[in-house]
């Protein structure tokens, strides 16, 4: 598996740091007592914020790694489709 730094990353870095931030404040919620409910709504907001990193990540190794392997030749056909199977499970 290859590491790369891609130009999404820093976007989603960003996301990623700020649903840190608000899961943070969530845990300080807990602690002084606050509703359920509203715990709950926030606690959603955080999920959807990663859900839609890790979304974004994967769409981006597929975009930009698995085509410009492809189209380069530098994977066969069956490894890039076998990755592909593996990251797409992650969806």
């Amino acid at each position: 598996m290859v590491m790369t730094t891609h130009t999404s990353h820093p976007e989603i870095i960003k996301r990623l740091k700020r649903a840190d931030g608000h899961l943070k404040s969530i845990i300080d919620m807990l602690d002084s007592g606050r509703g359920c409910l509203e715990i709950a709504q926030q606690l959603q907001a955080v999920e959807k914020a990663i859900t839609n990193a890790k979304k974004a990540l994967v769409h981006d190794h597929i975009d930009h790694c698995l085509e410009r392997a492809v189209k380069k030749g530098a994977r066969n056909a069956e490894e890039t489709v076998r990755e592909f199977k593996e990251i797409t499970k992650y969806l």
